[in-house]
């Protein structure tokens, strides 16, 4: 089997997709949804990271996210399907996640907002919604009004709120980058 290759602290943004063990529908529920937003959260203000977007589906999750300012991406995502499957596996299922991740580069402002038309996009083109402004669990109602959910999402609402400044992480590599 060939090595795969990940190409990190490189300064861009990642579009990360994992799934459910089996592609089970292991996250089918609003408690099931709020427990991973939550834990998503905690983890991103521990290891400094911002989220561009995100999209839960019963069976996987979406992620848009920036290179964390401690440890690597790799290590969040371990941290976050360990912490997330502790509170929502259930007896008799063997494992919560796959062990695998997808990992894909978002080296422009194009490639960005494709990925998030197409996370937004996915309960809708799955049949769970007619709009994607109907999905709780997932960042469109952010761009859309600029409401801040559970998990805090970097956007120009985001911005305006710290006085239209990076975040503080963000700020010192701009300057020293």
């Amino acid at each position: 089997m060939a090595r795969l290759t990940r190409y990190q602290q490189c300064g861009c943004f990642h579009f990360v997709t994992f799934s459910c063990y089996r592609r089970q529908p292991l996250l089918n529920t609003a408690a099931a949804y709020k427990v991973f937003e939550g834990e998503l959260e905690a983890v991103r203000q521990r290891y400094g990271f911002v989220i561009g977007g995100y999209v839960l589906m019963p069976e996987h999750v979406h992620l848009l996210v920036g290179e964390p300012r401690r440890s690597s991406l790799s290590v969040v995502l371990q941290v976050l399907k360990q912490r997330t499957s502790c509170k929502l596996k259930q007896r008799g299922v063997a494992r919560f996640w796959q062990r695998r991740y997808y990992d894909f580069n978002v080296w422009s402002e194009e490639k960005r907002v494709e990925k998030l038309r197409y996370m937004h996009r996915n309960p809708v083109k799955r049949g769970l919604v007619e709009k994607s402004e109907h999905w709780p669990w997932s960042s469109f109602r952010h761009y859309c009004s600029g409401i801040q959910g559970t998990v805090e999402i970097e956007s120009q609402w985001a911005a305006a709120r710290r006085g239209n400044q990076l975040p503080e992480h963000l700020r010192y590599a701009a300057k020293h980058g």
